[in-house]
């Protein structure tokens, strides 16, 4: 068994029931259900973090598109779901 550690937290009891419910349709424990939520969050979040890093530095470079091509974006876009 891999080795873990210790978090304790609070939560609201509407949440608390939430979890608990959870967990229980999927004949989980409520520390798996929670684990796995927050290791969503985490991966989420750390991705969106670096996509924006590479955004910035990108912009730093002068790489970004121009006002007409952000224009032929859009007419493309639109185009698109008006179909």
């Amino acid at each position: 068994m891999p080795e873990s550690a210790v978090l304790t937290l609070r939560l609201d009891p509407k949440l608390k029931k939430q979890l608990d419910r959870l967990s229980k349709s999927m004949s989980r424990s409520r520390s798996f259900v929670a684990a796995e939520a927050i290791r969503g969050f985490v991966a989420l979040n750390e991705w969106q973090i670096e996509e924006i890093k590479k955004g910035i530095e990108e912009a730093d470079r002068g790489e970004f598109a121009t006002e007409a091509e952000v224009e032929q974006s859009l007419k493309r876009w639109t185009r698109r779901r008006a179909r």
